[in-house]
């Protein structure tokens, strides 16, 4: 009878699996050996796992390992037949043998025949205690013995160790069409943004006796020597024992522990209520308390009583409770809610293998509650809440005994920013708190935690100067957070106090600048000069700074995407600062694509033709359209290119690897594409879209004037037209672009097949409005009466009466003010929308009313006196656009 029902949970398992797991489904598809096993109601034994083939690379069998013991673990997990401990060691236990194998395989791969030896992987944090989540990175720090590591004649040790780290890393973290093995941090190391990959273990070992900070100590309560040479990793742990446990608990140690127990309620605001959408393992009662409370108690007493200390969390709430210094009813609370917590984080990472750890919403949620077995979302909800309530109410209880009588009274630091000017004192001293803790990657070298005492006052005071110092601190801890180092950053702002006064600013207001600066932070840099708060220049200029970069074409590629992300960062901080009106900032915006466009076009033609050679009397001209076309571009703008060519499309090119024109150019256009959207080490340029050429994404990437002309004139729909009403060459030749704007200009000025413009165009808006509604409240290109409706109306006219035929909108609407075909009023309705939509594409990029220190700089930056001023005159625009849509469509003709 139990070998029928544990078989009916199997099959019960799959079927769950594959209707709410999209990850499980498909590696049940993928794997139909196990599948069968699976669902015959069989548990196949986790040594089925192994891939016995010994001329198969490590890479691969790595991946397909992973892949079989995912499934096999998540079935178990799923039907029963494994508990928690059961699915974390398994987890944990192919994590070690995957680090062991890859470092021993980065070994042979340069040194066949050597014995790996010297060198290790030191498990932290769940891996080190055998307490893997399903889809888990691993945090090791990698240790080498110069005197033993394998290395060839000429190689220092400490470049053989990195190199062997850095192929191990890409061993297990590249993927295929296989997947990948795992994710691996190496930021838990000491200094990561000065230290190599991996260190020599008596620097190690000296670094842990004298210079660690103290979150160091609670994250080596569970290191664990895992993979590689084992015995150098136990002699490096030997040796720092009496770092991680101290007998005596001075005042420094409280302070230590206090910091850190603040640090657990920290800037994650959202997911702390517990709820649809609450963090399990974050929020408050999550799993993060319970590993807190214990690890709290284990470096209280672990100094004295070696009982306790216990990687694994609900052992070591064991063996607190067994040992009397914790109730032994609170230890089986926390031991259980610990249980479905994970269970239930588990069960998130498996619809598709995510490392996630909040709970869904609305549908979402509904499916993970039917993935676990249970008929709803309130009824897993219901199974969470009293749990999560226990640990909330353990934890906030919680004040580490033994403290010598010390209480805590309230936190000075929290005081002194209420009195600076931060409307949440406590947070924001938390979030201080946090960074001098060390706790983000970032922060945890000596020199940074220097850099930052150093900048601190300063940073302080012009945070608080931002109209909701609140949100700008939040905003710098979640940058902190992203930072692989944040010395030199530090150094920058105490060199230059007025930086902090504009950073402040940036991160208070302008979400789209603060997330560019949390990746690069070097952004900063460029606002040094005082020229970067005015014009940026012509296209030549800009094309000639870009093209100065030496080096080969990947270098090229680098110094553009550098420039440009300066240079823009800079135009967007010129609205924040108030220095330059917005459709200056547009134009300025156009001039910098442009010249990124000239010189990552020139410089992939120049690598393209040493190759293939040159179509004779032939060459690439490039068109762009929508907001480029009319020399006005968002921060946050597509290119809207079309690629062209001149000549004869039946030629072939002179090179040693010759091709036809039209292989020639379309393979040419591609390239193109890549060298100005395909992210490199400086981060993405621009996203290309080429749907505006002929026949969308059906036809050729590139095509021939010819073709493109005779398309336009004969096939072109209507919206195809209207597109080209904002063509605008950009790349080419001089007589080359002249020859395509010719053809532009014949074409929109009737030399093309007669339509219904204005019904033709009527019906789009209604489809686009169907497909594309607005984002929020103030989308001022897609509600209704918004820029697109404008450009709609503008687009028809210019067609239908071949007037006003200027690809920039507002010189298109002046032209037909002037010609008597629109009112007057639309001049400034066309440059409101415009401004409007570059501002919030920096401020409120999701178009919902942001806070009310927002309001007044948006409205700042619109010349208007407040807030009501720019609802009201959105509404009075909107009103005049739609009239004058209504008139140019006869969308009131059948009223």
């Amino acid at each position: 009878m139990l070998e029928l029902a544990k078989e009916s949970a199997i099959v019960d398992a799959v079927a769950r699996a594959r209707a709410h797991a999209p990850f499980l489904s498909l590696l049940l598809d993928r794997e139909p050996d196990l599948a069968e096993l699976l669902e015959s109601g069989a548990m196949p034994s986790l040594d089925v796992v192994a891939v016995d083939d010994p001329d198969m690379p490590v890479p691969k069998r790595l991946r397909l390992e992973r892949r079989r013991l995912a499934l096999i673990v998540a079935i178990g997990d799923l039907s029963g037949t494994l508990d928690l401990t059961a699915v974390t060691h398994a987890l944990s236990d192919f994590a070690d043998r995957a680090l062991n194998a890859a470092i021993h395989a980065a070994i042979l791969e340069k040194m066949p025949g050597e014995e790996p030896r010297g060198f290790a992987g030191i498990a932290l944090g769940k891996q080190g205690s055998r307490e893997l989540n399903y889809s888990s990175d691993i945090d090791p720090i990698l240790i080498f013995d110069p005197a033993t590591l394998p290395h060839r004649a000429r190689e220092e040790p400490v470049e053989a160790a990195v190199r062997i780290a850095r192929r191990a890393v890409e061993i297990l973290q590249n993927r295929d069409g296989d997947g990948y093995v795992l994710r691996v941090d190496l930021r838990l190391r000491p200094s990561p943004e000065a230290t190599p990959l991996a260190l020599p273990v008596d620097a190690a070992i000296s670094y842990y006796e004298s210079l660690a900070l103290p979150w160091e100590r609670a994250a080596f309560i569970r290191a664990r020597a895992a993979s590689g040479d084992l015995a150098l990793g136990r002699h490096f742990l030997t040796a720092i024992q009496p770092f991680i446990w101290r007998r005596a608990l001075d005042f420094g140690a409280i302070g230590e522990i206090r910091g850190i127990s603040r640090r657990i309620r920290d800037h994650h605001a959202k997911g702390q209520a517990f709820g649809p959408g609450y963090d399990l393992k974050r929020g408050r009662g999550g799993i993060r308390e319970v590993e807190f409370f214990a690890q709290i108690h284990q470096l209280i007493h672990g100094g004295r009583d070696v009982s306790v200390r216990a990687p694994a969390t609900r052992d070591a709430l064991a063996q607190l409770a067994g040992a009397g210094w914790i109730d032994g009813d609170e230890a089986r609370d926390l031991a259980s809610a610990y249980t479905l917590l994970r269970t239930i984080e588990h069960r998130v990472q498996m619809v598709d293998d995510l490392q996630l750890h909040r709970l869904p919403e609305g549908a979402p949620l509904e499916n993970l509650a039917h993935l676990h077995g249970v008929e709803s979302s309130a009824a897993l909800l219901d199974l969470l809440h009293p749990h999560v309530e226990r640990v909330g109410r353990a934890y906030d209880a919680l004040d580490p005994p033994d403290s010598g009588g010390v209480t805590f009274d309230a936190d000075p630091l929290a005081e002194e920013l209420a009195a600076a000017g931060f409307t949440d004192g406590a947070a924001a001293a938390r979030m201080v708190t946090h960074w001098r803790g060390g706790s983000y990657p970032a922060l945890r070298s000596e020199a940074a935690q220097s850099a930052l005492e150093a900048v601190l006052p300063g940073l302080i005071k012009a945070l608080a100067t931002a109209p909701d110092p609140n949100a700008a601190i939040a905003k710098l801890d979640q940058m902190l957070s992203r930072l692989s180092s944040a010395i030199n950053f530090f150094r920058l702002l105490e060199a230059r106090p007025a930086l902090a006064r504009l950073l402040a600013l940036i991160l208070a207001h302008a979400v789209t600048l603060a997330d560019s600066l949390s990746g690069r932070p070097e952004l900063l840099d460029g606002l040094i000069d005082a020229s970067a708060l005015g014009p940026v220049g012509s296209v030549a200029d800009l094309a000639g700074v870009m093209a100065a970069g030496g080096g080969d074409y990947q270098a090229r590629l680098d110094h553009v995407r550098r420039i440009v992300a300066e240079k823009r960062f800079a135009l967007g901080t010129q609205i924040v600062a108030g220095t330059s009106d917005a459709l200056d900032v547009a134009a300025g915006y156009s001039r910098v694509a442009e010249a990124a466009i000239e010189v990552l076009a020139s410089a992939t033609i120049a690598e393209f033709v040493s190759v293939h050679g040159r179509v004779p009397d032939s060459e690439l001209v490039i068109l762009a359209l929508g907001r480029l076309g009319g020399g006005a571009l968002t921060h946050a703008s597509d290119l809207d290119l079309v690629y062209l060519f001149t000549g004869d499309y039946k030629a072939e090119s002179d090179g040693k690897k010759p091709l036809g024109a039209v292989l020639f150019y379309n393979r040419l256009a591609q390239r193109v594409s890549s060298a100005l959207s395909t992210p490199t080490a400086f981060g993405p340029l621009y996203e290309v879209d080429t749907r505006l050429r002929p026949s969308g994404t059906q036809g050729p990437i590139s095509v021939s004037l010819d073709g493109f002309e005779r398309y336009q004139r004969e096939s072109a729909w209507s919206w195809e037209h209207m597109a080209l009403a904002r063509a605008r060459p950009v790349f080419g030749s001089v007589a080359a672009r002249e020859q395509v704007a010719a053809g532009v200009t014949a074409v929109l000025h009737g030399d093309r097949p007669v339509r219904d413009i204005p019904a033709d165009a009527l019906a789009m808006r209604a489809e686009m409005a169907k497909h594309k509604p607005p984002h929020g409240p103030l989308d001022a290109k897609l509600l209704p009466g918004g820029l697109v409706d404008l450009e709609f109306a503008v687009h028809i006219v210019q067609l239908t009466r071949h007037i006003g035929l200027d690809p920039n909108l507002g010189k298109a609407i002046a032209g037909l003010v002037a010609e008597g075909a629109a009112p007057a009023e639309l001049v400034e309705a066309g440059a409101f929308l415009t401004r409007l939509l570059v501002i919030l594409r920096l401020v409120a990029p999701d178009s919902a009313i942001p806070s009310a220190p927002t309001q007044a700089l948006i409205a700042r930056a619109l010349g208007m006196a407040d807030w009501a001023a720019v609802v009201a005159t959105l509404e009075t625009t909107r009103q005049e656009v739609s009239r004058y849509f209504a008139e140019i469509t006869g969308a009131n003709d059948g009223d």
